[in-house]
């Protein structure tokens, strides 16, 4: 594995010289699909953002995490709220259904040496704040962003650029 210097400075290109919609225009298709199964409103959007920011960090996708929190902010989202979705659990500023998205999306992110990754327990957990529709919906915006985790992570796109336009 390549060390690189903490003080070395990352280059603002992307590792992927061109659009990957524009080498597999196929992709627009799903990404549009999973953009709608995942904005159905079974689920308020301000939670599938907050999930898909904290699964961008856990990834460590720093364009993922900054895409995310821009959505936040234009939803209207305070700072408090933002930045404290890396340190949810002991953060005042979130409901028990968000801490249940946060908790699921933790869950099936990160590895664990202790059983399943989502509980029974959990599970329940979870169910208890969403019904069937919304946990699916939950499922698919979990799936959606680590869908695009894979491009994020490989492709590199430039941080801070438009969703749409991060190859310019």
């Amino acid at each position: 594995m390549e060390t690189r210097s903490i003080t070395t400075e990352i280059p603002l290109r992307p590792r992927l010289a061109q659009d990957p919609v524009q080498l597999v225009p196929e992709l627009a298709e799903v990404s549009a699909a999973l953009f709608k199964a995942a904005g159905n409103g079974a689920v308020p959007r301000a939670t599938i953002s907050l999930v898909q920011l904290r699964a961008g960090q856990i990834a460590g996708s720093t364009y993922l995490t900054v895409l995310h929190t821009g959505f936040l902010r234009k939803a209207g989202e305070s700072e408090e709220r933002i930045t404290s979705v890396a340190t949810w659990q002991d953060s005042p500023y979130f409901t028990g259904p968000e801490r249940a998205a946060l908790a699921l999306v933790e869950a099936t992110l990160q590895p664990t040496t202790r059983g399943e990754r989502v509980s029974d327990e959990l599970y329940a957990q979870v169910a208890e704040h969403y019904d069937e529709k919304a946990l699916t919906t939950l499922t698919i915006a979990i799936g959606q962003v680590n869908f695009f985790t894979a491009i994020a992570l490989i492709a590199k796109p430039v941080p801070g650029r438009s969703f749409t336009d991060p190859w310019v």
